[in-house]
């Protein structure tokens, strides 16, 4: 897949199929609109192409809180990557792109700039200043702008019933078989291991101390959860746990992973860990050997769940 940071170093193509969107996660719903994007330019010998905005719109545009992601932007292109897309734009959202009227982007991006040919969107998809952009305008116009239009139907998008708020809501949550069951896929959180307190270690359950590269990525709800661990292109089995561990005080917020069967000096490294699923709630002990009791029975518990099942939402052959 050829990936393009601005419009500048992308080229006209001669006959480009097109969908645009913020795809967030690319989730299941996401993958309708691949699905078809892909056949269609199968069917017309053309080159699939994937508009994406970064940073998010709603991080530009809205004066909320921060904006919290299933994906940072190296995430996004991977997973369009694994969708077989050919080319992916990722156009620079700024206060200025987004007063584009839609005729604008249609006409200065998507005519111009890409030579679309074919646009693929979803169901009541919008775009340009206020949202104005819609699928009836693009039908009414499509002679004009030379290019052919078609919408998903709604009918195969609400068959999926699947939006990247639905996945951060279950997340927040710490419902991540919900999240696995929309994404497509386990949830996952990659970072550097940084050094902790260490307890951990002294306890006889060591832990990689994970810092997420962006703070946009969404952190799931504070918990102890199954997970399977990516060290050096090696799976693991290992529980991790999200929270302030309050049995020993702590007073900020970490992700720690105890991985099993493990126990090289990774400091520096980056790992990626999939939420398979939550044991518990994080919760005080009466000291730290109730919490170590604690570990050895949450640790116990998850070497007898079925590793095929888990390796199956990985994606992984035992």
């Amino acid at each position: 897949m050829n990936v393009y940071r601005s419009l500048d170093e992308f080229h006209k193509l001669p006959n480009a199929v097109v969908t645009s969107g913020t795809f967030d996660g690319v989730h299941r719903g996401h993958q309708v609109i691949l699905a078809r994007l892909r056949e269609v330019a199968r069917a017309t010998g053309g080159e699939s192409v994937v508009i994406t905005y970064w940073p998010h719109p709603r991080a530009v545009v809205s004066d909320t809180t921060e904006v919290k992601l299933l994906s940072t932007i190296e995430e996004k292109a991977e997973l369009l990557a694994q969708q077989g897309v050919d080319h992916l734009l990722i156009i620079p959202f700024t206060r200025h792109f987004s007063e584009l009227t839609s005729e604008q982007f249609i006409q200065q991006v998507l005519v111009d700039k890409i030579g679309t040919r074919r646009l693929v969107i979803g169901y009541d998809h919008r775009f340009g200043r206020n949202r104005e952009g819609s699928f009836e305008h693009l039908s009414q116009h499509a002679a004009r702008y030379g290019f052919a239009v078609e919408e998903i139907p709604r009918q195969d998008v609400e068959n999926v019933g699947v939006s990247s708020s639905k996945i951060r809501a279950a997340l927040l949550e710490g419902n991540v078989h919900t999240a696995t069951e929309y994404l497509g896929r386990p949830y996952s959180l990659s970072g550097v291991v940084v050094k902790g307190n260490q307890l951990g270690r002294t306890i006889g359950y060591p832990t990689a101390n994970l810092h997420p590269p962006e703070s946009y990525k969404l952190v799931p709800a504070d918990g102890v959860y199954a997970v399977w661990v990516l060290v050096n292109e090696q799976q693991y089995g290992g529980m991790m746990n999200i929270g302030i561990r309050p049995t020993i005080h702590g007073t900020h917020r970490t992700s720690e992973v105890n991985i099993f069967g493990f126990d090289a000096d990774i400091y520096g490294q980056e790992i990626t860990v999939f939420f398979i699923d939550k044991i518990r709630n994080e919760q005080r002990f009466n000291g730290i050997e109730a919490l170590k009791a604690q570990l050895h029975e949450d640790k116990e518990a998850q070497l007898h769940e079925d590793k095929e099942t888990a390796l199956k939402m990985l994606g992984i052959s035992s």
